[in-house]
């Protein structure tokens, strides 16, 4: 999505910072983003609806991104200094689908946002098996699956429903009520920032699995396999 056009940009950005990290270890740095999105877990399960827990969720919101840039430039020095390995690889995707998940979870688990419980595991469940899907292609020989809604669209997506949720309670905006006869379907009465996240995440891997597994099954019909 847009989201991922992004990439191209922030790479000629960070490109100079990456050029003087030669003696920096990328695995180093992805352990280190895990601590940072340790803490970002933390203050969006915990984050209440008064100013406090705002201002919570706006600090969950610079660990994230901080997270986020770690998250980046491990690969960028990897690719960079030649310290491109397998098992720097398999790290760096196994913790981006632990944190994807963590994430999701985290604000699926506060009670003083999201009454719907169920509702972090599902997206957190349904991100996953859109992740796997790219994963399985590349197994049977097509090579990575990036269709889809992109790790790069649901940090963004994260983002922005963490800022308008810490608005929410600077500007006292109350949550959007869902039509009864979605209400009625769902159990979900009222949408804020944080549940908005779930949801768009919810959607959006079920896109993702549906997107890369068609491209997958025309690619090795295609091919006669």
């Amino acid at each position: 999505m847009a989201f991922e056009k992004g990439r191209e940009k922030w790479t000629r950005f960070q490109q100079p910072i990456v050029d003087k990290m030669a003696n920096v270890d990328p695995a180093t740095l992805t352990w280190i983003s895990v601590v940072f999105a340790g803490l970002c877990c933390w203050l969006l399960a915990t984050a209440g609806r008064d100013e406090n827990g705002a201002w919570m969720l706006l600090g969950s919101l610079v660990m994230l991104a901080i997270a986020a840039v770690l998250d980046a430039l491990d690969g960028a020095v990897a690719r960079t200094h030649n310290k491109v390995s397998k098992y720097g690889d398999w790290l760096d995707h196994t913790i981006d689908r632990v944190v994807d998940l963590s994430l999701l979870i985290a604000i699926g688990v506060n009670s003083a946002w999201i009454e719907i419980q169920w509702l972090g595991w599902a997206a957190a469940t349904l991100t996953l098996l859109g992740s796997y899907m790219g994963t399985q292609s590349q197994s049977v020989g097509l090579g990575r699956n990036y269709g889809g809604f992109s790790r790069a669209d649901r940090l963004v997506t994260t983002a922005i429903g963490i800022i308008f949720a810490s608005l929410q309670v600077f500007f006292e905006w109350g949550d959007l009520t869902v039509p009864s006869a979605i209400a009625d379907f769902t159990t979900i009465e009222a949408i804020n920032g944080l549940t908005a996240i779930l949801i768009i995440s919810l959607l959006g891997g079920v896109w993702t699995f549906l997107i890369r597994a068609t491209k997958a099954r025309r690619a090795l019909l295609d091919a006669g396999e």
